[in-house]
């Protein structure tokens, strides 16, 4: 029998030792967590994705009680950016969490698989990997591409 071993690299950093450009993309993510409609989780997600163009498109969960008929906010966000920039390249995405008090999460929330999914194809799409910033109060998330966080991950063959 062999084992194999797969390693993911995820940086752990201070709000003040992101660039402004990910400062400003974390911000947007907050932000949409209050346009977010979460009745049934209180589980407010907001997202922002930055373009190649350098245009920030946000994205925030909708929930319905006909589950699975909401969406999560980096889908929604992913998609809204589809449907209006089909030829941009994502470059980077940042999520933030509210809960249901309304503060913001201490650690950071990771996406879901079908979301994790999206990121993969949107990655494939445009043969590069997407930035992904996890916002927490207490410290950010960092990675160079969802495969960090899936690295075995189902891809168009």
């Amino acid at each position: 029998m062999k084992e194999l071993i797969l390693k993911s690299t995820i940086q752990v950093i201070e709000f003040s030792e992101l660039t402004d450009d990910e400062r400003k993309l974390i911000e947007e993510a907050k932000a949409s967590t209050y346009n977010s409609y979460a009745p049934y989780s209180h589980f407010h997600v907001g997202a922002a994705i930055l373009l190649k163009n350098g245009v920030i498109v946000p994205g925030c969960n909708q929930e319905n009680a006909a589950f699975p008929s909401g969406i999560c906010a980096e889908r929604a966000a992913l998609f809204a950016a589809g449907a209006q920039y089909p030829d941009q390249p994502v470059m980077m995405l940042a999520i933030a969490v509210r809960n249901s008090e309304g503060d913001f999460l201490e650690e950071p929330a990771s996406p879901c698989g079908p979301c994790r999914q999206v990121l993969i194809e949107t990655e494939t799409r445009f043969k590069q990997p997407v930035r992904i910033l996890l916002y927490g109060t207490k410290h950010t998330y960092a990675m160079d591409g969802i495969k960090e966080l899936m690295p075995l991950s189902f891809t168009k063959i």
